[in-house]
């Protein structure tokens, strides 16, 4: 069951990256460190609703 989730940046707060995920591997949400284009360096970006 994969579902659509969007990325936002910690530091600026854009969403910036739409991917998918597998909720019965990753119940939680989910962090990766990614490029902010608009902070222009790489940043860890949250899954939000």
């Amino acid at each position: 069951m994969r579902v659509k989730i969007i990325m936002a940046c910690t530091e600026c707060k854009q969403r910036n990256y739409n991917t998918k995920k597998n909720k019965k591997n990753d119940p939680d949400r989910i962090e990766m460190k990614k490029y902010c284009k608009f902070c222009q360096k790489h940043t860890v970006h949250k899954e939000t609703k």
